[in-house]
């Protein structure tokens, strides 16, 4: 079973397009079957079984685009989605609120209805693709339009290390599509956020953190997901931020280190590393809402490793994959 830090979407099956009203069945619910228990509305016109589940957030967004109209293209996180990238699950940072679904319209005229946001610029049909019998945005251009929704630097280079960590593109490769497409609306608030973005992040709350390392911190750009070895070469740990030169590691320890064995887990990892001579830097979530406080806890530690003998070595960097 996957880990539910995996960046990369667990497989899904089983969608349900939703379908009109047919009075012969054969297609669709008759006028009468639509009304009953067995049949559910997703939008006017438009049901599915009512075995089919709508929290389901691949449903949700197939329900989405149906609602759009065939010449719609689903692009932003819900293509992103579909492609295979975990992290765009549709929920706003609280973890609760749903998203809407961005929808470019292609030129279709579609008035705003609650669960679409209409997205007027034209999507080029060489940068569609079928995700699921649903026409998507390609990952770059997904991407590209999920960056201009979000606005602030920082969350844009968030994203862009998520899909990054599926293996779905690379910074490099947006880059190259920015490039060519100079001419799109936001196109350098894009670029700049790029610059930000690193590709070895395994989830957005490390990378939130990897950016306060980075900026806020100002020790400049970690080294992420690197194993580290001791001595003789044997592994010690897999720490989700280095520095080099200062000899501190950086942990985001999400909700799932609070099991119990993984707490255990943790402290040993913590012991290991500082036997070798790293000090060692744990985040929760509340943290990365108070930069200052992260920089204080980081300052702290670059202090006490200036007191420990260096015992240990950079091993080589972890493989990933980008079609």
């Amino acid at each position: 079973m996957p880990h539910r830090w995996d960046p990369t979407a667990p497989p899904v099956t089983g969608l349900v397009r939703p379908v009109r009203v047919d009075p012969t069945g054969r297609t669709g619910p008759t006028r009468k079957q639509a009304r009953g228990p067995h049949w559910r509305t997703t939008s006017a016109g438009l049901f599915v079984p009512a075995s089919v589940s709508a929290d389901l957030v691949e449903q949700r967004i197939v329900e989405a685009h149906a609602r759009a109209g065939e010449r719609a293209v689903v692009t932003g996180w819900a293509a992103l989605r579909l492609h295979g990238a975990r992290f765009s699950d549709g929920l706003a940072r609280d973890g609760r609120t749903r998203l809407p679904v961005p929808v470019a319209t292609n030129g279709e005229r579609r008035a705003e209805v609650p669960g679409l946001l209409l997205i007027r610029q034209r999507v080029p049909e060489d940068e569609v693709v079928l995700r699921h019998g649903v026409r998507c945005a390609s990952v770059e251009r997904a991407l590209f339009d999920e960056m201009r929704r979000l606005g602030e630097p920082r969350e844009m280079a968030v994203a862009v290390g998520a899909v990054c960590a599926a293996g779905l593109t690379s910074v490099q490769r947006m880059r190259g599509y920015a490039a060519a497409r100079r001419w799109y609306r936001d196109v350098r608030t894009v670029t700049g956020a790029l610059e930000m973005s690193v590709e070895d992040c395994r989830s957005p709350q490390e990378d939130r953190f990897r950016l306060i390392w980075e900026y806020d911190a100002g020790w400049g750009r970690p080294v992420g997901n690197r194993p580290v070895l001791d001595e003789s070469g044997r592994l010690v740990a897999v720490p989700d931020l280095l520095d080099v030169t200062r000899g501190v590691v950086g942990e985001y320890a999400g909700a799932d280190h609070r099991d119990i064995d993984r707490h255990e887990s943790d402290i040993a990892r913590e012991a290991a590393l500082r036997r070798v001579g790293l000090e060692y830097v744990e985040v929760v979530a509340r943290d990365l809402r108070d930069p200052a406080k992260v920089v204080a806890r980081m300052q702290e530690a670059e202090q006490r490793a200036g007191l420990l003998p260096r015992r240990w070595q950079v091993g080589p960097p972890m493989s990933r994959r980008v079609p």
